[in-house]
């Protein structure tokens, strides 16, 4: 059977990766991946739109078979013309797919020229796509990021492949919520993802495959303050022990804004006055 590639970071599985992953069904896809975007590696600042385990999930649903996954720090200083021949000793592809803005090896000094180049020589068929444009502008990562840390939700969501969403484990919080009658599920944000604006948003969240409406605050909580992102869920109409469960926030509608209450009276009817609308 025919063995076929992706090239790409992938992150966040937006409209233009799937024309990359669009590869032929009658062959063994895989997808040779970052686990995390460069600058992310280079910065040291968190902006993957998913995390590692959820972009695999991801590339395991749109049909990829196989994922391999580059050591940035590794690849980053490899002669480009070294990184073609590792793909072709690692994988022997009969094809390649990659976006029309791939580059790789040292200094980024690889391009789709040199691979094009590479695959004539070596016999590998080479799909290069063109940027896919949404609104008049091209789909990218850092688009969606922006949108994210804008809390225009809706606009990144209509970008992905899947809506933004995080998994992670609920945590013991300080328990103030159940004593104003709003007990929440307290999760840490994971610290890779980009951060996105602080404040209220409408939620989905699921559940042992069940789907459930809620309402989310994330931030540093301006009143009873954090030291790292916080995502506390109030969970419409649930009732039960989720301590120490890993549990899926799909933030879908910004409501707004991070608020220092005076007092906790002022807290809950600012609760209240959200779970309404």
């Amino acid at each position: 059977m025919k063995r076929t590639i992706a090239l790409g970071t992938f992150d966040g599985l937006h409209k233009g990766h799937r024309a990359v992953l669009s590869l032929p069904e009658d062959s063994i896809k895989i997808a040779v991946v970052f686990p995390l975007p460069p600058k992310a590696v280079l910065s040291g600042e968190p902006c993957a739109i998913m995390t590692e385990r959820e972009k695999a999930q991801a590339l395991k649903k749109v049909g990829i078979d196989e994922i391999f996954t580059l050591d940035f720090n590794k690849v980053k200083d490899m002669p480009p013309e070294f990184f073609l021949e590792f793909l072709k000793e690692k994988f022997s592809p009969d094809l390649i797919s990659c976006g029309f803005n791939y580059h790789f090896g040292k200094n980024a000094a690889g391009n789709t020229v040199m691979l094009s180049d590479f695959c004539n020589k070596n016999g590998i068929e080479l799909n290069c796509h063109g940027a896919v444009y949404d609104g008049g502008e091209p789909v990218s990562s850092t688009r969606i990021r922006q949108y994210l840390k804008n809390g225009e939700i809706e606009k990144a969501n209509g970008l992905l492949t899947f809506p933004f969403s995080f998994t992670a484990e609920v945590i013991s919080g300080d328990r103030r919520g159940r004593t104003i009658g709003f007990p929440t599920v307290n999760q840490k944000y994971p610290m890779v993802l980009i951060p996105l604006k602080f404040g209220v948003y409408k939620s989905k969240i699921l559940i042992d495959g069940k789907e459930y409406e809620g309402i989310t605050n994330i931030g540093i909580r301006p009143t009873f303050k954090t030291d790292y992102i916080i995502s506390e869920t109030y969970i419409i109409d649930f009732s039960g022990d989720l301590y120490g469960k890993e549990i899926t926030t799909v933030p879908t509608r910004f409501v707004r804004g991070e608020v220092e209450f005076s007092s906790v009276e002022e807290l809950k009817n600012q609760i209240e006055r959200d779970i309404k609308e």
